[in-house]
C-alpha cells in the first residue's frame, strides 16, 4: 500500500487514473456493515493522494474509491467497497488539512478542498459512514 507516496502529482494523477480504470472493470467486495476502515493521511498532500488513499483504505491496495467529488458521493452511498454502517478512522488528517484546504481549481481560484470532502463526508454520516480524524 502507498506505493504511490513518493510520486509528484503529476505521476499521482496518472496512477489514480490507472486505478480508476481497473476499479471500472472489477468488482469491489463489499465488506459486512461494521466494519472499520483505516485512512493513512500521512501522504495526503495533493488531490490524486487524498483519493489514492481513499481508494486503498476502503478497497486495499490499489483500490479505487472515487476521483472528485461527485464520485465519493456516489461510492459511498453504493456499495463500492463498503456497507453502512461503518466507521473511517482518518490518521494523520493534519497532514491534508495543511495541504489541501488551500487548493486551486483550474481556473486559478482558491477553495478548501478538505472542507469539501468533510461536507460530503459529514452528510453521508446519516446514512452510516463515521468519520473520525485523528
Amino acid at each position: 500500500m502507498g506505493a504511490w507516496a513518493g510520486l509528484d502529482t503529476r505521476r499521482r494523477g496518472a496512477w489514480h487514473d490507472l486505478v480508476r480504470e481497473r476499479g471500472c472493470r472489477r468488482a469491489d467486495r463489499a465488506r459486512p456493515a461494521g466494519h472499520a476502515y483505516e485512512l493513512d493521511g500521512r501522504h495526503i498532500t495533493d488531490e490524486p493522494g487524498l483519493y489514492l488513499a481513499l481508494g486503498e483504505a476502503v478497497n486495499g491496495p490499489g483500490g479505487y474509491f472515487g476521483g472528485c467529488l461527485a464520485a465519493l458521493d456516489d461510492r459511498l452511498r453504493g456499495t463500492f467497497g463498503y456497507t453502512a454502517p461503518a466507521t473511517l478512522l482518518w490518521r494523520d488528517a493534519v497532514t491534508a488539512r495543511e495541504h489541501l484546504s488551500q487548493v486551486l481549481t483550474p481556473e486559478g481560484e482558491r477553495y478548501d478542498l478538505l472542507a469539501e470532502v468533510l461536507e460530503v463526508l459529514e452528510v453521508l454520516a446519516e446514512g452510516g459512514m463515521h468519520v473520525t480524524l485523528a
